[in-house]
C-alpha cells in the first residue's frame, strides 16, 4: 500500500519521494486519514476500499472547481490512486491556526463573493457525487424547489426505507417540501454541500474549506449547515450578510435544508438521527399546516 503512494507520488512530483515519518489522524469519517512526510515535505492522505474509488475522485474535482471559483484556500489533490484493495487521496497537507482571533470576518466574506457568482442557469452538477459515504444526485434541474424535493429530500428517504426506515409518507413530504420552496425565487450559487465547522479552518490567517460536495444549489443551504452542529462565530454571518443578506423566510428553510443532512446521518449513522429526522420532518408539517 504504501510504497505504491511514494511511487505515485514520486511520479506525480517528478522527483523521488520516500515516507519517512506516517502518523494516522483521528477523525469520525468512514476513511483512515494519514499525514506523512519525507522530512522535507508533508502531505495528507485519504484512504478507502477500493470501491469508494468515485467517491475520492469526485473529491478531488470538486476541490478543483472550489479553487477555480472562489477566494478560499482550498488544498490541492496532488493525485487520486489504487492497490489492489484500497482507494486513495494525496492531498496538499495544511497547518490550520489554532487562534481565536482567526478572521472569521474573512470567511464570511468569501463566502459571499462566491455564492454571489451566478454564472450556471440550472440546478445540479455536471456529474454526481456524495455527501460524505452517501451518493448525492445531482441531474440538472431549471427549478429549485424539484431538485431538492426530490433530488435531496426524497432521495434519502427513499435510501432510508431501503434499509427498513419509514419515518413519513415519502409522496407527501416530497410535495410538502416542494411546495414550501415553489415561491422561493433564486438564483444558482456553487455551494460547498457539507459546510460545517469541521470542514473550514484558516491556514496561516487565510481562510480554508475542504471535504466538499459541491453543486450549484440555493445559497442558503451551506449557511444553514454552518448552524446544524453548532454555529460558526457571529462575525461570520455578520460580513457575510453585508456582502449577500438572505432572503425573507430564511429561518423556515434552514430548518428544511437541514434536514437534509440529518436524513443522510440518519442513513449513515442511524441511532438518535432517525429520531431527530422524524421529529424535524413532523414539526416542520405541524407548523406549515
Amino acid at each position: 500500500m504504501w510504497n505504491t503512494v511514494a511511487q505515485s507520488l514520486s511520479n506525480a512530483l517528478n522527483t523521488p519521494f520516500e515516507i519517512k515519518d506516517k502518523q494516522q489522524l483521528s477523525n469520525s469519517s468512514v476513511d483512515h486519514l494519514f499525514k506523512i512526510s519525507d522530512g522535507a515535505q508533508n502531505f495528507f492522505v485519504k484512504v478507502s476500499p477500493i470501491a469508494d474509488l468515485e467517491r475520492l475522485e469526485c473529491e478531488a474535482e470538486d476541490l478543483a472547481l472550489l479553487t477555480k471559483e472562489s477566494l478560499f484556500m482550498v488544498p490541492d489533490c496532488i493525485l487520486t490512486g489504487t492497490t489492489l484493495d484500497y482507494s486513495f487521496n494525496v492531498l496538499e497537507w495544511l497547518d490550520f491556526d489554532d487562534n481565536v482571533d482567526n478572521d472569521w470576518a474573512k470567511m464570511g466574506e468569501y463566502l459571499a463573493l462566491m455564492h454571489l457568482k451566478h454564472e450556471q442557469g440550472m440546478f445540479g452538477n455536471e456529474r454526481d457525487n456524495f455527501i460524505g459515504a452517501t451518493a448525492q444526485p445531482n441531474q440538472w434541474h431549471k427549478k429549485w424547489d424539484v431538485f431538492f424535493s426530490e433530488d435531496r429530500i426524497g432521495w434519502q428517504l427513499q435510501l432510508l426505507h431501503e434499509k427498513g426506515f419509514n419515518l413519513c409518507d415519502i409522496d407527501a413530504c416530497v410535495e410538502f417540501v416542494k411546495d414550501a420552496l415553489h415561491h422561493h425565487h433564486i438564483q444558482p450559487s456553487l455551494l460547498h454541500g457539507d459546510l460545517w465547522r469541521g470542514n473550514v479552518g484558516f491556514h496561516q490567517g487565510v481562510p480554508c474549506i475542504y471535504d466538499p460536495a459541491c453543486y450549484y444549489g440555493d445559497r442558503e443551504v451551506d449557511i444553514a449547515m454552518t448552524k446544524l452542529f453548532g454555529a460558526l462565530p457571529k462575525r461570520f454571518y455578520d460580513a457575510y450578510e453585508a456582502h449577500y443578506p438572505l432572503q425573507y423566510g430564511y429561518e423556515t428553510r434552514e430548518t428544511i435544508y437541514n434536514l437534509y443532512h440529518l436524513l443522510n446521518h440518519a442513513n449513515i449513522f442511524a441511532g438518535h438521527y432517525l429520531t431527530q429526522a422524524k421529529d424535524t420532518i413532523d414539526g416542520l408539517m405541524r407548523e406549515m399546516a
